[in-house]
Order: C-alpha cells, then structure tokens, then sequence
C-alpha cells in the first residue's frame, strides 16, 4: 500500500514563510555548487596544510595521496548529507510540517556560527521560524 503525501495546508502562505525558505534555498545551491568545486580541491590541501604549518611556526605537514582521496570523499558525503537536509527542511517546510520548523531553527542556530553571512542569514531563519503566521501554518 503505498503512503500519499500529506496536502499542503489551506489558506494563503503567511509572508514571513519566505524567511525561512529562501535561505534553505540559498543553502542548497551553495552546498551543490561546493560539491561541484571538491574533486578539484585535492591539490590545494596539502598547499594549504603547509600554509597553515608555516604560519603557526611547525614543520610543514603534508597528506599521503590515501588521506586526501579520504579526506575529499568524507567532505562530499557530509556536504551531500547537508544540501539532502536542507532540501527536505525546504520542502517539509513548503508543506506545512511541523518538523521542518524545528529543523529550520536548528539549521538557523548553527548558520549563526558562520560569520558574517550565515549569521545574517541565521537571524532571518529565526525571525521567519518565531512568526505567528508561520507558526500556525507548519503545525502540522
């Protein structure tokens, strides 16, 4: 038996409900575009490694080619992992559900970290998650 998908709610979308669309939006196609430009990055690891070394005065550090196939495959299951979430935070979020919402403040308070347009982006999420509109509309 196979399960139908839940209606979008009745009614109008309140306006604030973009707050917190359009960054999810704008956090997908950054997190793709990232996962374009990752087979390229191998070699700018180790640069950037020896950079780093240097500059905090230790000897450079250098990755064997197993550790940056590694390290460049874990990038791209966390960062496919993250646009996989930001994508059904979107859509739950389009839909009316509940969990979206709590997704999306999660999402909002972590963004907050990353300065300065993850945090702009963050205080837009929070101010769109907190909206009475928007509260009643993802109650489901």
């Amino acid at each position: 038996m196979t399960q139908r998908p839940s209606p979008i709610p009745s009614g109008p979308r309140p306006a604030r409900l973009s707050f917190l669309t359009v960054p999810l939006l704008i956090g997908v196609i950054y997190n793709g575009l990232s996962l374009l430009v990752l087979p390229f990055s191998g070699p700018r690891i180790n640069d950037m490694l020896a950079e780093v070394s240097g500059q905090a005065g230790l000897s450079p550090l250098q990755l064997t080619p197993e550790q940056v196939t590694a390290t460049l495959w874990t990038s791209f299951f966390l960062t496919a992992a993250i646009v996989l979430l930001l994508y059904f935070t979107r859509r739950a979020v389009l839909e009316g559900r509940s969990w979206g919402r709590g997704a999306s403040i999660v999402i909002a308070v972590l963004s907050l970290l990353i300065i300065p347009v993850g945090t702009l982006l963050g205080i837009v999420m929070l101010i769109g998650a907190f909206d009475r509109d928007v509260q009643r509309y993802v109650s489901r």
